[in-house]
């Protein structure tokens, strides 16, 4: 006689074994989205230093004030390739502050509010590594 379809032992062994499997796997992906979304932050805010932001006081001797902000390397088109100035990974644009030539880039995080603890911790470009 010929089979054509599984039995329902068969099914309830895979889907416990699925099951299993996820119970053991969830546990160590959880966090690891928001840590990436924090990392991913890092690397852009360092781009946005060692590329645009060197690239303007190349051209201009000074790095933007705080008060020209970032949009000082928008409006020319030229350091950034669309012309827009990239935003964090949770939609915000980025705080910069030039403090006599030493720069700092801030993203609000996750929250969107000034402060914040563990995930929703303001991200800095001094302390990304």
């Amino acid at each position: 006689m010929k089979r054509n379809a599984f039995s329902l032992i068969e099914l309830m062994i895979v889907i416990v074994i699925l099951g299993l499997l996820a119970a053991m796997v969830m546990p160590s992906l959880t966090g690891k989205g928001e840590q990436a979304k924090r990392d991913l932050v890092c690397v852009q805010m360092k781009s946005i230093y060692n590329g645009a932001l060197d690239m303007y006081k190349i051209d201009n001797s000074v790095y933007p004030s705080t008060e020209e902000g970032l949009q000082a390397l928008t409006h020319s088109g030229k350091y950034f390739k669309d012309g827009k100035m990239p935003k964090d990974s949770w939609g915000n644009e980025f705080i910069y502050i030039n403090n006599d030539g030493k720069i700092e880039l801030i993203s609000l995080g996750a929250d969107k509010k000034e402060g914040g603890k563990n995930e929703a911790a303001d991200i800095k470009l001094s302390e990304c590594k």
